[in-house]
């Protein structure tokens, strides 16, 4: 049976591991659309296997926990906005599931924004569990940055419907009497983390942009609190709100000159 260059792309689709390429009767295919769709399919094959492999090399810090105790409940947790000057520091908390197999998840910084939202929405509907704890500007303003960022992450923890029994924590260590893992880079390092990475930039983003709806003009939809110039030009235009933080420059000298000039 003669199949068309068309029909042979189907065909190779189907295929789902570089060893089947290989072996493949379409090797020999002599032209020219079948050999670049086996080159485009090989790719592909390559790029996933790839993948997986970073994947599983994520999981590490928590098969080490599990080969030591096999019922832990593992938890990552992350924080997003440490650097703006406007909102919350954002953290989650992150209990995979068991059969977890989330491809693709990496730091949130290294993932596009579409790939961000499609891993978000598939580690919400199938996680364990996973909760948000944040610090307000003022928090952040009274206790500073390193210790807000403590406490969203330890309300993150709280607002878990499951209690977790050990923390893997991005280069964070936390008051708590719970067995617990600093790993710098961690969502670069660990799925659990990873996830947490995800979850807390999309959710931290999507308040960002609520945000800049209640006050136009400072650009939040695009910067989502950073120090942009349109962010910057907007404090000039429009003044500092109650969602800067006061102590972060250059909102604390403007603060400043203002009460000095009463």
């Amino acid at each position: 049976m003669s199949y068309s260059i068309k029909e042979v792309k189907e065909l190779l689709n189907d295929i789902q591991d570089l060893q089947t390429l290989e072996a493949s009767e379409w090797n020999q295919d002599e032209r020219k659309g079948v050999q670049q769709a086996i080159s485009r399919r090989k790719k592909q094959l390559e790029k996933e296997a790839a993948m997986i492999a970073h994947y599983k090399e994520m999981t590490q810090y928590e098969a080490a926990i599990l080969q030591e105790q096999s019922d832990a409940v593992i938890c990552g947790i992350d924080e997003v906005g440490r650097g703006p000057l406007a909102g919350p520091v954002v953290a989650c908390a992150v209990i995979l599931n068991a059969d977890h197999a989330y491809y693709g998840l990496d730091d949130s910084k290294k993932v596009s924004a579409a790939k961000r939202q499609t891993l978000a929405e598939a580690l919400i509907e199938g996680t364990a569990a996973y909760a948000y704890g944040k610090a307000s500007p003022e928090e952040i303003d009274d206790l500073n940055i390193y210790q807000a960022t403590q406490v969203a992450m330890m309300r993150a923890i709280e607002n878990l419907a499951i209690p977790p029994t050990h923390l893997l924590i991005d280069a964070m260590e936390l008051p708590l009497d719970i067995t617990q893992s600093s790993i710098i880079k961690g969502d670069a390092k660990s799925v659990s983390i990873a996830a947490a990475s995800i979850l807390a930039k999309e959710h931290r983003d999507a308040y960002m942009h609520q945000l800049a709806e209640q006050y136009p003009g400072y650009d939040f939809e695009h910067n989502v609190g950073y120090g942009t110039k349109a962010h910057l030009e907007g404090i000039q235009q429009f003044g500092v709100i109650p969602e800067h933080r006061k102590s972060f420059e250059p909102i604390k000298s403007i603060v400043q000159q203002k009460k000095d000039n009463f």
